[in-house]
């Protein structure tokens, strides 16, 4: 999942939630050009940002890491 659409996923739940930009960004710790940011797709928000506002958001965020190399699993 790219930036865009975390970014969307954001924006949708907290429409859902029906709080604003600035409240959000209230509630998480954050600024809400950061919120703004991350709503967007934009700049390089730090993951601690991210997960705060998921977190605000009753959201999760889960990661699967893969690779086009099944020996690479091996070596760990």
């Amino acid at each position: 999942m790219d930036a865009k659409s975390i970014g969307k996923h954001i924006k949708q739940r907290r429409r859902q939630l029906d709080i604003s930009q600035y409240t959000l960004a209230a509630l998480s710790g954050i600024s809400v050009n950061t919120v703004v940011a991350i709503e967007r797709g934009e700049g390089n928000p730090r993951l601690d940002n991210i997960l705060s506002v998921l977190e605000t958001l009753g959201l999760q965020f889960a990661v699967t890491l893969k690779s086009d190399n099944p020996s690479a699993y091996e070596e760990m």
